[in-house]
């Protein structure tokens, strides 16, 4: 079974920075996209940042651009989301996924990891 497990959401000031980890488990990602999404309250989820499992390529979002690092630890099967000068317009709940495609048809979510920013 498919797992993917967010970790390390929080309430920080602007400004701050935050780590978040999602643990994969259950099958081999080597031929996985993973990455990170977010939903703030009241509108659609939208797409954070992503890294290739097997080549490491990396896509940000432009609003995040310059300021959060997507980064895997294939060892522990873990990636990391680096967010820096955190914003209020940041809070979201944020989710971990992993997307086979165009390989396989699979794609998995997290339950997600909520991060509040105060101003």
């Amino acid at each position: 079974q498919v797992q993917l497990v967010e970790s390390g959401g929080g309430l920080v000031q602007a400004g701050a920075s935050l780590r978040l980890s999602c643990a994969a488990s259950g099958r081999t990602f080597s031929s996985y996209t993973m990455g990170w999404f977010r939903q703030a309250p009241g509108k659609e989820r939208e797409f954070v940042a992503a890294i290739s499992w097997s080549g490491g390529s990396t896509y940000y979002a432009d609003s995040v651009k310059g300021r959060f690092t997507i980064s895997k630890d294939a060892t522990k099967n873990v990636v990391y989301l680096e967010m820096s000068s955190l914003a209020p317009e940041d809070t979201a709940l944020y989710y971990c996924n992993a997307d086979g495609r165009p390989w396989t048809p699979n794609v998995y979510w997290g339950q997600g990891t909520l991060v509040t920013v105060s101003s």
